[in-house]
């Protein structure tokens, strides 16, 4: 008999394995899930039955989906982006459901079938194409807000052609009733779940959240969920509009970002299995045999969005490399598509010779997506001359603004980070530049007067525009990792001896970022730990003078490049003894002194009580001198020691 654990197992392990393998290539995990179902489904591998199970497992994973779409939900957000929202992205939607079922109609399929193949070709993927832009810090682009809009629209349009799916699938006679029988459903139900759900919705969490319960806050959630999509069930609608639902209500309470929390791990982990689930739809053997027509519906497919979407964005007025852009960006299916094809494959209203080619070629677009989104920059500038001027224009503006400093710290990131950093700065007087992608920030920034021109960092040229070669500091003021190694390689590159400090939330990347090339790493876990525990100290009575020797210790042993101060008398210990602290002492190694081509071994500072910090040659600074290291003439050693003991070194090292 088959252990009932067994298929679960199974499932785990194969998602698991496939996400691990997607993740170290750098690619969408979603693809890895696709893959997984794809080997492990009945028509490869069989070791998972498709049975009214794992079609349950794939609804809950929508359900959760739905509801986090639902939670993202914001008529003033809707309002700021109507042009695009409903503009663009009707239009988008529209036109590719018409232009789908054009084809059905020439292929001589029913026009239901090519409604339905039309909505969700029409759909592309969010999960692909944000996790994209967010990586190359392209969501605040121009190009950028336009496929938020668009993907916006699309998901909103999931809702009602999920409620007309089941009207399409009975017979033809009756869809005109179905039709407006579903409809009606529709409105008494929205209206039932909107008017009472929104007199309740707030008290009733408030009352949950007074009982200060993480566990009870959970279980309420999944209730709510779970309940609204089971009425919307009950009324003959689909579970992932009371879901969706749920989600609007609870956003417009002050708990959205908690349940929003709350919910990721369980909407994520589903949401896999819901792709695994719909990899397993996909039957190899009927795409080898209709090889043709699933590369065919591929090429379509791509083709035909990149130049609807370029066409209809150059029509509400953008440039066409942000168009092009935005269409090659598109023009991949997407997840939501899978959700119609799933359900019209189950109502039969799609028979497999149909769905399978489909379903394919899908599937490959969202292969062929991270590449496209990828690339598209490169392809622009090859093909389309306008993109190098928009190009020089933008690095002749930042180096207009950067011409005539000297010695100034170049800030990549305005943030909140970013700005601290500025205004510490401009209290020094000293100048900087700071590089920023988001275009709204600019505007309110350079109103105000900042130094601040939109750039970005990882490029080399916006590196060379800002000054890099003349500049004395660069700072990374935001904490994303695979940009940060991008600045640190083209610094590396261009002018290895500039000093770079970068920011990281947490020690994870500590030593890669420091191999890249970074002279100094913060982190934000450490730094926030150590202001923890300085208060702590004072508040248990720890004189103020014993809790920042104690912190400044750990930094001492945290950061290479504190380890020791110049003292001075605001650094007095308690009992007034300040001369038996350690002190920093840089000595330079002038022609002719004795320590020249000795190693640090061979002079044994440390035998005075002497600590080699630092060693700087040819303006590099060697952060971990060991006793293997040997000293050339114009080295500039940073000492730490007690000030008798540091002329003693001072004199050793010169004069032997």
């Amino acid at each position: 008999m088959l252990n009932p654990l067994q298929p679960v197992l199974i499932l785990l392990a194969t998602a698991v394995l496939a996400v691990v393998v997607f993740r170290l290539l750098r690619l969408p995990p979603m693809l890895g899930y696709l893959l997984a179902g794809v080997i492990i489904g009945p028509h490869a591998l069989g070791w998972i039955a498709e049975n009214d199970e794992t079609r349950h497992l794939a609804e809950f994973g929508v359900v959760f989906l739905m509801f986090s779409i639902g939670l993202e939900f914001s008529l003033p957000k809707l309002v700021a982006m109507k042009r695009i929202v409903f503009g663009f992205g009707t239009a988008q939607v529209v036109i590719s459901i018409l232009l789908v079922m054009a084809v059905a109609w020439v292929l001589g399929l029913d026009w239901r079938v090519g409604f339905v193949l039309g909505g969700a070709l029409a759909m592309s993927s969010t999960a692909i194409v944000i996790k994209m832009l967010a990586e190359r810090l392209e969501l605040n682009s121009a190009h950028g807000r336009q496929i938020i809009g668009v993907l916006l629209f699309q998901d909103l349009t999931v809702i009602p052609l999920l409620i007309i799916l089941p009207a399409l699938a009975t017979e033809i006679d009756s869809d005109t009733n179905d039709l407006l029988i579903a409809m009606l459903k529709v409105v008494i139900v929205l209206t039932i779940i909107l008017f009472v759900g929104q007199k309740l919705m707030r008290p009733w969490l408030h009352l949950v959240a007074r009982q200060r319960s993480s566990e009870l806050f959970v279980l309420n959630v999944l209730l709510i969920t779970l309940g609204l999509a089971w009425l919307t069930q009950l009324a003959g609608l689909s579970l992932a509009l009371g879901a969706f639902l749920a989600g609007m209500l609870i956003s417009e309470t002050e708990y959205r970002y908690q349940v929003e929390d709350d919910i990721k791990p369980f909407r994520d982990v589903l949401l896999g299995l819901f792709f695994v689930t719909i990899g397993m739809l996909l039957d190899i053997h009927v795409v080898v045999e209709n090889f043709l027509w699933v590369f065919v519906i591929l090429v379509v497919l791509i083709l035909a969005k990149v130049v609807m979407i370029t066409g209809l964005s150059r029509l509400f007025g953008t440039d066409f490399s942000v168009a092009a852009r935005t269409g090659m960006s598109l023009a991949q299916a997407g997840e939501f598509g899978f959700v119609l094809l799933a359900q019209a494959g189950a109502s039969g209203l799609i028979g497999n010779a149909v769905l399978q080619p489909v379903l394919a070629a899908m599937v490959l677009s969202m292969f062929i997506a991270p590449f496209l989104i990828e690339y598209s920059e490169p392809i622009m500038q090859r093909f389309y001359s306008s993109e190098w001027m928009y190009r020089a224009m933008q690095i002749t503006s930042i180096a207009t603004q950067t011409m005539a400093t000297q010695d100034h710290v170049i800030i990549c990131g305005y943030g909140r980070s970013g700005q601290s950093i500025s205004r510490i700065l401009e209290q020094e007087s000293i100048p900087f530049i700071a590089l920023d992608l988001d275009p709204q920030r600019i505007r309110e920034a350079t109103k105000a007067g900042e130094s601040v021109v939109y750039g970005d960092a990882a490029r080399r040229e916006v590196l060379i525009a800002a000054g890099l070669m003349r500049a004395k500091v660069l700072v990374v003021s935001y904490a994303d990792t695979v940009s940060t190694l991008k600045i640190l390689r083209h610094v590396q590159e261009l002018r290895p001896e500039l000093s770079v400090v970068v920011r990281t939330r947490d020690d994870t990347d500590i030593d890669v970022l420091k191999e890249a090339g970074a002279t100094e790493v913060v982190a934000e876990i450490m730094e926030g730990s150590l202001m923890l525990a300085s208060h702590a100290l004072m508040f248990v009575d720890i004189s103020t003078g014993r809790v920042l020797r104690r912190i400044r210790e750990i930094r001492e042993q945290r950061y290479s490049l504190l380890r020791g101060f110049y003292y001075g008398v605001t650094d007095e210990a308690d009992d007034g003894s300040e001369k038996i602290f350690p002190r920093l002492l840089t000595i330079t190694l002038i022609p002719g002194a004795a320590a020249i081509n000795r190693t640090l071994g061979d002079i044994n500072l440390a035998s005075l009580a002497v600590e080699v910090t630092a060693v700087r040659r040819r303006n590099i600074r060697g952060l971990l001198p060991t006793s293997e290291t040997r000293l050339e003439a114009g080295d500039v050693m940073v000492l730490k020691g007690t000030q008798e003991n540091l002329a003693a070194a001072e004199m050793k090292l010169l004069q032997g």
